[in-house]
């Protein structure tokens, strides 16, 4: 008789384990599927975007939101340059709004605009010091390093169409050291 419970025993631990390992599987299937789908690695070349991106950086971008509902104010979005290079920038103008830089401030619709750690402030206007009206499939970008950037200030880049946004970087998984969420 005992024979018999040890059996039970061994067929539920059984059960169990397989259970999990099934579980396990499907989880890892499941997470692999939402990166290879909704994420894409971007290295970073050049210190435009520092602080907050540096040379040499490796973020995973998002995909979903350049796919639902293009980027809000400022995301960093990952875009294709009219040569094919991948870019990473801040979102500061949204479609239909008009933007100005004037006496080293960024004007929205005639408004300064409200954004900390300096985001408000660029000394070189480029072709933003007269107002650079946005399409309504058009946005305009700008380097954390407002110095040392290539973005929508100068014609070469100019204001950047939603098809050019393939998503949002999202997270710095090189150097590990600085491994995190960013925005």
């Amino acid at each position: 008789m005992r024979s018999v419970d040890f059996y039970e025993e061994d067929k539920s631990l059984l059960r169990r384990v397989t259970g999990w390992a099934a579980d396990i599987v499907l989880v890892i299937a499941v997470a692999w599927f939402m990166v290879y789908m909704f994420a894409a690695q971007v290295p970073i070349a050049g210190n435009s975007m520092a602080p907050a991106l540096e040379n040499g950086d490796v973020v995973l971008m998002n995909r979903l939101p350049g796919i639902l509902f293009g980027p809000g104010r400022f995301d960093l979005a990952v875009f294709r340059r009219e040569d094919g290079k991948m870019n990473v920038k801040r979102v500061i103008g949204l479609p239909g709004e008009t933007v100005q830089i004037t006496g080293g401030y960024i004007y929205i619709d005639g408004e300064l605009l409200q954004a900390e750690d300096g985001l408000n402030q660029v000394s070189l206007a480029g072709i933003a010091q007269h107002p650079v009206t946005l399409g309504r499939d058009e946005y305009f970008v700008l380097g954390d390093n407002r110095e040392s950037s290539e973005d929508s200030r100068f014609v070469n880049i100019g204001n950047i169409k939603r098809e050019q946004i393939t998503g949002n970087a999202w997270i710095r998984i090189q150097p590990l050291v600085r491994f995190g969420r960013i925005g």
